[in-house]
């Protein structure tokens, strides 16, 4: 059982601070406690009570998961945004369905997770009419991980594929200045008697999260990641973020699939490109103003009732090829030990979100 310890203002620790390196104390949190924190901060910059919530319980499971990029380490980024009026925090979506299976929203300037969330009821709609249901959201931020978009579709035994571009801070292959986002896809299935297989990958060659991290780390980036302001290559992150730009994944064939996103969420959508971001005088903003394509697939549609079966048994002919782990599987051991012990947060950075949150 976690013990809870008594530190006053708020009872969020779990477990004696635990001694970590470069001499940072970390403390464990429950996940409910650090949702409910997240939520009083997001009030408190200007949210309606729905999308703290839904911004809330999103930034603390990518915590609890360890996707500490998409994490608390994007809660100044959402603030800066709010607090310029870069991005409205009690926009209220437009929902029009324009056929059976082809919904589109407009997010008016709000936070996209919550604009998904309004149009739940017609997505499963679709998909029970059709066998599938296409998402194209349109102004809307973006600014968390993708997994948690497509994951709860594959737990109820669909299949969910998502698009979303955003700030131009990527090269094509061959050029010298910025067009796409980081572009990230993600995907969702069933598996039978398993969790479901989720991947959730930029298309560029880091997220640029990590890019972040490794410049707050002072630390080096791999070959091949970025380039400067000037289009030449480099490893220093503080430079690929300083007018910089990465590089896709894959040469020419990333790209190409990053050219593919871009039409999805940016054209498709009705969106913005990513190029076409301007934060104007918004100035400290972080979140991209751009676009979202969700597809829902009911893959048993048709009579296919053994596919949850058929993707295991490609699970387990991937770990028997020799693939080390499933795409997810890490993902969801970090959930599991943070269930379990608590979510590990440093205690520096605990104190820094009270006081965000006023206590």
């Amino acid at each position: 059982m976690i013990r809870t310890l008594r530190r006053p203002p708020t009872p969020l620790l779990l477990s004696a601070a635990i001694p970590m390196t470069h001499e940072q104390q970390h403390v464990r949190v429950e996940f409910d406690a650090l949702k409910s924190l997240l939520l009083q901060i997001f009030l408190k910059h200007g949210t309606s009570q729905t999308v703290a919530d839904i911004l809330a319980a999103n930034c603390a499971g990518c915590e609890r998961d360890g996707a500490i990029s998409h994490g608390i380490f994007r809660i100044p980024g959402y603030l800066a945004s709010l607090d310029t009026g870069w991005v409205d925090g009690k926009a209220e979506p437009e929902i029009s369905v324009v056929s059976p299976s082809f919904i589109r929203i407009d997010a008016r300037n709000g936070f996209a997770q919550p604009a998904l969330a309004v149009a739940a009821d017609a997505i499963d709609a679709a998909v029970e009419a059709t066998g599938i249901a296409v998402v194209a959201t349109r102004n809307s931020h973006h600014f968390s991980a993708l997994w948690p978009d497509v994951e709860p579709f594959a737990r109820r035994g669909l299949m969910a594929i998502t698009f979303v571009n955003g700030l131009a801070n990527v090269v094509p292959h061959g050029g010298r200045a910025p067009v796409y986002g980081t572009n990230p896809i993600a995907f969702a299935t069933p598996v039978s008697g398993a969790d479901p297989l989720v991947v959730d990958q930029a298309t560029s060659v880091m997220a640029n999260g990590e890019v972040r991290l490794h410049a707050l780390a002072n630390r080096s980036l791999p070959e091949g990641t970025g380039v400067d302001r000037n289009g030449i290559p480099s490893t220093d992150p503080h430079a690929v973020l300083a007018g910089g730009a990465l590089n896709t994944f894959g040469g020419y064939k990333g790209s190409s699939i990053a050219l593919m996103v871009e039409l999805m969420a940016g054209a498709l959508t009705g969106g913005q490109l990513s190029f076409e971001n301007d934060f104007g005088d918004c100035l400290g903003a972080q979140t991209p103003k751009a676009g979202q394509l969700l597809i829902v697939i009911d893959p048993e549609r048709g009579g296919n009732n053994d596919f949850a079966r058929r993707v295991s048994v490609l699970c387990d002919r991937l770990i028997e090829a020799g693939q080390e782990r499933l795409p997810g599987a890490r993902r969801y051991e970090n959930r599991r030990q943070s269930t379990l012990l608590g979510i590990p947060v440093s205690d520096g950075k605990l104190l820094e979100l009270e006081n965000l949150a006023g206590n």
